[in-house]
């Protein structure tokens, strides 16, 4: 298939970074990420052991935030023995590590020494969070380094060459012995992941090099820096941007902030040098992402309905379990006969959904009800189609044939949150639902409960706080049932309009 020519934006801004990808003029992708929401998970520091706890097996190690971090002893390395701070400057860091020399260095038995016999106050020691701060407790720490690639996760201190489990069993043998000629020179481990099941030899040297020149770079600041120092964060975005997304199809990368650009481009030339002549800085009087509507196709992905331009549309469903997708003719007409109709409305229907899924960022089991089909050369037809179109996905799908139902049940690796979960939460009326009772339903609870609280208590007046369209409601086609009501417990009942509160909720206040 024709590759299709791409460019890239990023909008910018100190709270939040928004990236799109932009194919023929169409936004196919959206990316963000949110200052505030970026943990620590990750984290590489060069930390001082602050106390030692022979009792718990642990140390807390300061690595520079407002409460000490933890470091358990199973996740020290098996050969860290204590050093002389006076007599060592370089922090203690690996096993299997490279020596200066270049020698492998000499790994000790894996018996777990006790805490306080391998390191000591004061101590500098390379670490990584693996788990965020939370409440009072510090951060999560561990010796054992590992930093991830877009293919490939780097073990620096280890020897090891993994394949992901989730890769077919048949297949992992094969790639594990690729892998282990692509790392024969220059040491550490490496854990090939799930999404380079498909990647060519090409694609893996270039993510080995490039995370062999960042532990090289960690490994230098650690002789430079002072304890309590960030040696090394996972990637920003638009990094990663540059790391993940860009291919021999983008025509350009296009960022709207002049700083920005500047540090996108020094981060360009030292890793990724292939891509800095595609870096160009946005000066453009609109803002970036209204030159695509960019902005209009986000808020349209957040809602159920996608009308097709041939006046179909889709309803798509988002549950924790899987996605629903239903094809609707809408008032599509534009052919000669019913079955073209339905040909033509799924046609372009295979295009929409393939678009709206990396739109919207779907993942898990995916259900399309494409409008019933009688011919079978029209059904191959439309699966050809979504196949094709589900091939530009940079993330792995996997697409069945059409059930004895009409259905086409479908797969797409899930990566992230999708845009839905990440800009938006449930409804605080309905709790997610998508409906909430009528306000005929809630005057009957209102009623029944008055009843049920006549029966237990004896106030002077009973006096129901609702929304406006509740009391709206009491006052005028159920005027006649509240004035029963009050008869028949023989307590006068008072109405109070409420504009805080949403339909479903109520109050009764017993007087």
């Amino acid at each position: 298939m024709q590759a299709m020519a791409q460019d890239i934006l990023i909008n910018w801004a100190p709270q939040e970074t928004r990236v799109a990808v932009v194919e023929q003029g169409a936004v196919q992708e959206v990316h963000i990420e949110r200052t505030l929401e970026r943990g620590l998970v990750g984290n590489i520091y060069l930390g001082k052991v602050s106390r030692v706890l022979p009792g718990m097996q642990s140390a807390f190690i300061d690595i520079g935030l407002d409460r000490a971090a933890f470091l358990h002893v199973a996740d020290l390395l098996p050969n860290i023995t204590a050093r002389h701070a006076g007599k060592d400057k370089a922090p203690l860091v690996a096993s299997g590590q490279p020596a200066a020399d270049g020698a492998p260095a000499v790994s000790a038995p894996a018996a777990v020494q006790p805490i306080e016999r391998q390191i000591f106050e004061g101590q500098a020691l390379m670490v990584q969070v693996l788990k965020d701060p939370i409440g009072t407790k510090g951060a999560r720490l561990t010796a054992q380094i590992s930093i991830a690639g877009r293919l490939l996760v780097f073990l620096p201190q280890d020897k090891h060459i993994g394949v992901s489990q989730k890769i077919p069993h048949a297949q992992r043998e094969a790639l594990r012995q690729r892998l282990l000629a692509l790392t024969a020179e220059g040491g550490g481990g490496f854990i090939l992941r799930t999404n380079a099941e498909d990647a060519s030899d090409e694609e893996l040297a270039e993510d080995i090099a490039y995370l062999r020149k960042t532990w090289a770079h960690i490994k230098a600041a650690a002789t430079r820096q002072p304890p309590a120092t960030l040696l090394y964060q996972d990637l920003t975005l638009m990094q990663r941007v540059l790391r993940d997304l860009v291919s021999a199809e983008t025509q350009s990368i296009q960022v709207d902030s002049r700083e920005q650009f500047a540090l996108l481009q020094s981060f360009a030339r030292e890793y990724m040098p292939s891509t800095v002549d595609r870096i160009a800085h946005y000066k453009g009087e609109r803002p970036i992402f209204d030159l695509y509507h960019i902005d209009e196709d986000i808020a349209r992905a957040l809602g159920r309905r996608v009308d097709l331009k041939s006046g179909g549309y889709l309803v798509i469903d988002q549950t924790e379990a899987l996605t629903t997708i239903d094809v609707n003719t809408g008032g599509y007409v534009g052919a000669r006969n019913f079955d073209d109709t339905v040909f033509r409305t799924n046609l372009e229907a295979a295009q929409a959904i393939a678009r709206q899924l990396r739109l919207r960022n779907l993942g898990g089991i995916v259900i399309v009800d494409f409008i019933d089909m009688v011919r079978e050369d029209h059904r191959e037809a439309v699966l050809a189609e979504f196949r094709k179109q589900l091939a530009r996905d940079r993330v792995k799908t996997m697409v069945g044939g059409f059930s004895q139902l009409g259905l086409v049940e479908m797969t797409r690796k899930r990566t992230r949150e999708s845009l839905m979960q990440m800009l938006s939460e449930p409804c605080p009326s309905c709790g997610g639902k998508g409906h909430v009772k009528t306000a005929r339903s809630v005057c009957y609870d209102i009623l029944r409960e008055i009843l049920r609280e006549a029966r237990a208590f004896n106030p002077r007046e009973f006096r129901v706080v609702a929304a406006p369209q509740v009391i709206e409601l009491f006052l005028d086609e159920e005027s006649a049932h509240l004035a029963g009501l009050s008869d028949f417990i023989g307590k006068p009942i008072s109405l109070q309009s409420e504009s805080s509160m949403t339909q479903e909720q109520y109050d009764i206040v017993l007087l």
